[in-house]
């Protein structure tokens, strides 16, 4: 499995549901596929400088880090896509995480 990070920009205009259930309708379409979640960072709800739909003019931000098999993204990246709840998704790469160095004492 290989570590991604995704931005993940939710639509919450006129949802009764709040983001934390958002935040884990996505944290189970990644398991879902096979993921693991490692950490989840709830920025904040933010105005876009230029929107690209009139109906959207602002999201709530969330960054998550997760690990999932390198051919399951683009299945989760389709998955998301049909969600109306979900704005816009970026992933990133991340390199392996490296172990910690042991201190020689």
């Amino acid at each position: 499995m290989k570590r991604y990070e995704g931005l993940f920009i939710l639509n919450t205009a006129g949802k009764d549901e709040g983001v934390p259930a958002l935040v884990e309708k996505i944290a189970a379409e990644i398991a879902a596929q096979g993921g693991r979640i490692e950490t989840t960072q709830k920025m904040d709800k933010r105005q876009f400088a230029r929107a690209a739909d009139k109906k959207v003019t602002s999201g709530f931000y969330v960054n998550i880090i997760f690990a999932v098999p390198p051919a399951a993204l683009d299945t989760l990246r389709a998955r998301l896509a049909l969600s109306p709840d979900v704005f816009r998704v970026q992933f990133s790469h991340l390199p392996a995480s490296a172990p910690t160095p042991a201190v020689a004492v």
